[in-house]
């Protein structure tokens, strides 16, 4: 007996009312038996479910009874449970959260919704490091956004001064430790790096919001433009095959084997927006990658070779010997 599959059984029989175990069964994939037993079930558990015989009979909640589950279908319930769980290791307000969401649920399936809950848990810091916080900024900028006021930002961007902007704040992102406000502005959509906000001034002013706005393709795009500034200029290089996973890592998904040799080694393209960037992550590599092309890259590294020889190779002796 799945908890998933009563609680589908339960949401079917608050929608329409009542349900016969046929139509249990086509809606749930199951045989009609195990429609009827888990129709059974639910009324042996003390769910006020009762079965009426006849024509145009099926099983019911007793008196229109509710199951308080906010309208979540099955497989909605059993996501929720496995997405909010881990949250619930770092933040209270969700663990307060959680608990009355399983309190919600019908005491017979409470043991399944909490083992979703518990099944993962999120550790944040990577292995030598503490535990790290949401930056002030974010809380300020998450509320701003969710009572849809505009926010004055103190913002330098790279490359650039500092600047002044009175935005609308529409959500925002936190990709690999670094969170990004997606907010509207004179000219147009701009996306603006958390950490580089110098300060947010909340004001009284309505901020306004597409009403087609969705955040995810929104920042769909953001990093596909991203991805495709990054993927500017490229360069092929020779490795052995056994490395490239590593050097995938490197350049993500700006790494591309072209073919594998039959000396052990692959041909790989990688690419990103300048040579320098490209030399820096080969740098240390040293003789284990050569690169075949793109002299633009070989001069960056030629170059780099030359600084590090010059700051860590042994000291130049005079042309007098030591006596």
């Amino acid at each position: 007996m799945r908890a998933d599959r009563l609680v589908a059984a339960l949401l079917l029989m608050q929608s329409r009312g009542r349900i016969t175990a046929t139509e249990l069964a086509e809606e749930l994939e199951v045989s009609v038996a195990t429609a009827r037993r888990d129709l059974e079930a639910l009324s042996a558990a003390g769910i006020p479910v009762y079965p009426q015989p006849g024509r145009g009979g099926g099983w019911s909640l007793l008196g229109g009874a509710r199951t308080d589950l906010s309208g979540l279908t099955a497989p909605e319930a059993q996501a929720l449970f496995l997405l909010v769980g881990p949250a619930a290791a770092i933040a209270p307000e969700v663990k307060s959260a959680l608990r009355k969401l399983v309190r919600a649920l019908p005491q017979t399936f409470r043991a399944e919704a909490e083992a979703a809950a518990s099944a993962v848990v999120i550790d944040p810091a990577r292995w030598g490091e503490h535990g790290r916080r949401r930056p002030e900024l974010v809380d300020i900028l998450q509320n701003a956004t969710v009572r849809r006021l505009k926010v004055r930002l103190s913002y330098t961007g790279r490359g650039k001064g500092r600047t002044e902007r009175l935005v609308d704040p529409w959500g925002l992102v936190d990709k690999d430790d670094i969170w990004y406000l997606v907010a509207g502005t004179d000219d147009g959509q701009r996306t603006f790096r958390v950490d580089r906000i110098i300060a947010a001034d909340v004001t009284d002013l309505p901020a306004g919001r597409p009403a087609d706005f969705d955040l995810s393709q929104a920042w769909g795009r953001v990093v596909d433009e991203v991805e495709q500034h990054r993927s500017q200029l490229s360069a092929t290089v020779l490795i052995q095959a056994r490395f490239v996973p590593v050097l995938r890592d490197q350049f993500g998904r700006h790494c591309d084997v072209v073919a594998t040799l039959d000396d052990g080694r692959a041909r790989v393209r990688v690419a990103a927006p300048t040579p320098l960037m490209i030399a820096q992550y080969l740098a240390g590599w040293g003789a284990l990658v050569e690169v075949v092309d793109s002299p633009p890259v070989r001069a960056e590294l030629a170059r780099l070779g030359a600084e590090l020889v010059k700051l860590h190779g042994p000291p130049e002796t005079g042309g007098q010997g030591v006596h």
